[in-house]
């Protein structure tokens, strides 16, 4: 849950995450409806996914017992090679080196380390310096304590260099350097994409979800039906449910950021006469009142989406046209 979400946010989600699925075997036999339910919130969902997939693994090849082998820990789905030396060099005192964005950010200062991190070239430098540093002995505590100073410390914004340990050994404190290392991430304008997404209501007040494919985004949670946006929702009605809406409402749009492009979402609420159960109701389809809906994941704009709806409408569930 730490890799790409700030441990401030991570814990309630850890928490309630640990609560449901206690042990590996737990987690390997749950649904992973279930799984992706209790990730939904903290994005980058293909974590939720590898975490179920690599349990499963676990259970399968390993008798449920975690490999302590560094390359057998590497072939789970979702750890690379810095999570596989996070998770020996803490639970086995192994002496793996680690390569985390904080770990990234003391090494960039403290060596004046130019370049983005993300480019090739300079992150072989340093997962050199990291190899080079990392001690043959309580190795644990000295990955634990290089994770805690980029973290508490040596922040990205205002780093506390007067408190840091290791100030009068950093070339970038030396050289008054700090906010410029390590480089940010090259900025390109982020593309537009737009989307309209269809919130069907039946007079059951149930709303018709779709599970989206188990890879790409927001992959194997359930969501919106979508289609392209300036689609006339009463003729996406016909052809999907074969008869005409009742009534069609267009909701106030709607936006969200992904790392890599910006989604325009206009949302458009129909009212149908029936629940039309044929069509729906199996694997990757199905009519949900507000109590399934808190049992399922859901993209967080989504779940934003039927937020507002159901708290600003209260005669939804029951009514009849």
């Amino acid at each position: 849950m730490l890799q790409q979400t700030r441990v401030s946010v991570v814990i309630p989600y850890f928490e309630r995450f640990m609560t449901r699925f206690p042990s590996v075997l737990d987690l390997a036999e749950a649904p992973i409806d279930d799984v992706l339910a209790h990730w939904s919130g903290l994005g980058y969902y293909a974590r939720a996914r590898n975490l179920h997939r690599a349990a499963g693994l676990i259970r399968d090849q390993h008798q449920g017992i975690f490999p302590t082998d560094v390359d057998q820990v590497r072939a789970l789905p979702g750890i690379g090679r810095s999570t596989a030396g996070a998770i020996l060099s803490l639970s086995a005192d192994q002496p793996h080196p680690i390569l985390d964005g904080n770990v990234k950010r003391v090494l960039a200062r403290c060596f004046a380390i130019d370049g983005w991190p993300g480019r090739s070239d300079v992150l072989a430098k340093l997962w050199t310096l990291a190899e080079r540093l990392t001690p043959r002995e309580r190795v644990g505590a000295y990955n634990q304590g290089m994770m805690d100073l980029g973290a508490t410390l040596c922040t990205r914004g205002k780093p506390a260099c007067k408190r840091c340990p290791v100030a009068t050994g950093c070339i970038a404190c030396a050289q008054g350097r700090q906010t410029e290392l390590p480089a940010s991430r090259p900025r390109k304008p982020l593309p537009e994409r737009t989307t309209l997404m269809i919130l069907t209501i039946n007079p059951d007040g149930e709303i018709f979800l779709e599970r989206r494919p188990p890879t790409g985004i927001w992959g194997g949670l359930w969501s919106l039906p979508e289609t392209i946006a300036g689609t006339n929702p009463a003729d996406w009605c016909l052809s999907h449910f074969g008869s005409a809406p009742l009534e069609v409402e267009m909701l106030p749009p709607r936006r969200h950021t992904f790392s890599h492009f910006r989604l325009g979402i206009q949302v458009a609420a129909i009212r149908i006469k029936g629940s039309i159960k044929e069509i729906a109701d199996h694997d990757d389809q199905r009519w949900l009142n507000r109590t399934d809906l808190l049992e399922l994941g859901l993209p967080t704009p989504v779940k934003d989406i039927l937020d507002a709806l159901i708290m600003g409408t209260q005669q939804i569930e029951g009514e009849t046209p």
